[in-house]
């Protein structure tokens, strides 16, 4: 059997491990594999795979994980300013119409409408904020109408 076969067979063993423990280290180290067995499949000896597997491993785990790993570890985004406030509760302060309305939100009044334009919300409902438009939130009641 040659060589290469094998470095794809290992290049494969590697890659199941890595979706099995998901530590980016093996698969890098299945990457450097595959590229050994490309390298032996274009006809270079076992004296050219090896060093082209060891320098793509050491490549991979000493430049590219730590890359990964510092994106994996950082935190998500955070919502600010007008799209902070989408997915927040507020309690309609006016009647709120698919055309305007009063809501208090996060401790501030503002102008409001309903997503549903048929829909009436009365004073004292607690809503949520689906969308900003602009400066006014759109929004639609927590429990059903009556």
């Amino acid at each position: 059997m040659p060589m290469w076969i094998l470095w794809l067979i290992l290049a494969a063993a590697l890659g199941v491990a890595e979706i099995l423990t998901m530590t980016l280290s093996l698969g890098l180290i299945a990457i450097a594999a595959l590229v050994a067995g490309i390298v032996g499949a274009m006809g270079m000896g076992l004296l050219v795979q090896v060093p082209v597997f060891v320098i793509t491993s050491a490549a991979g785990l000493l430049f590219i994980r730590p890359i990964a790993m510092r994106h994996i570890r950082q935190p998500p985004p955070l919502r600010s300013g007008a799209d902070g406030l989408v997915g927040q509760s507020a309690v309609v302060i006016h009647e709120v119409t698919g055309e305007n309305g009063r809501i208090k939100l996060s401790g501030e009044e503002w102008s409001a409408r309903s997503l549903d334009e048929d829909m009436a919300i009365p004073a004292g409902t607690r809503v949520d904020v689906t969308d900003i438009d602009g400066a006014t939130a759109v929004v639609y009641p927590r429990e059903p109408l009556p």
